[in-house]
């Protein structure tokens, strides 16, 4: 059962990478000088490798807007990231769990990416590259109303765009 399990995963990271687009025009298929995969978690430019390998998303306490070490620690790996890939941009999405008024988790997910953008900024990325959203509770990645949907609803999570992206 756990090898099917594996299999499944396996099977359906290979029908999500298949629809990144690699086949289109300047999507950075094929092979980079050092024979990493462009646009594949491989290859240290890529949004592949910055979503899986550095994180794309940092997590908060209930109600709170301020930063862990953890989440931290994620975002100076990010901004390292973006100023060495300087042709690309970032869209700081805040989110909140379902607790709350619309209104409430509106502010609160904006005073998340707030937070997530300003330390990007302190590490050296130009404000002209970050733009920020707030989603509020209008995008959970877990619905149920338990703890552990709650902290995965919590979270800000960077998007890369720009060239390929």
């Amino acid at each position: 059962m756990r090898h099917a399990g594996k299999f499944l995963l396996l099977a359906a990271c290979a029908a999500l990478t298949a629809c990144t687009g690699a086949d289109r025009p300047g999507s950075g298929a094929g092979a980079g000088a050092d024979g990493q995969a462009l646009g594949s978690a491989s290859d240290p430019a890529s949004v592949a490798y910055f979503q899986q390998t550095l994180g794309d998303r940092v997590f908060f306490e209930v109600d709170r807007s301020t930063l862990s070490d953890e989440g931290r620690a994620t975002l100076d790996a990010q901004a390292e990231w973006l100023l060495a890939n300087a042709e690309r941009e970032a869209v700081i999405e805040g989110h909140t769990d379902e607790r709350g008024t619309r209104e409430y988790n509106l502010a609160l997910g904006a005073r998340r990416a707030n937070a997530v953008m300003e330390h990007l900024q302190s590490r050296g990325v130009p404000a002209s590259r970050l733009r920020m959203l707030s989603y509020g509770k209008e995008r959970p990645v877990a619905v149920c109303s338990a703890e552990r949907c709650y902290g995965l609803n919590r979270r800000a999570v960077t998007a890369i765009g720009g060239p390929e992206g």
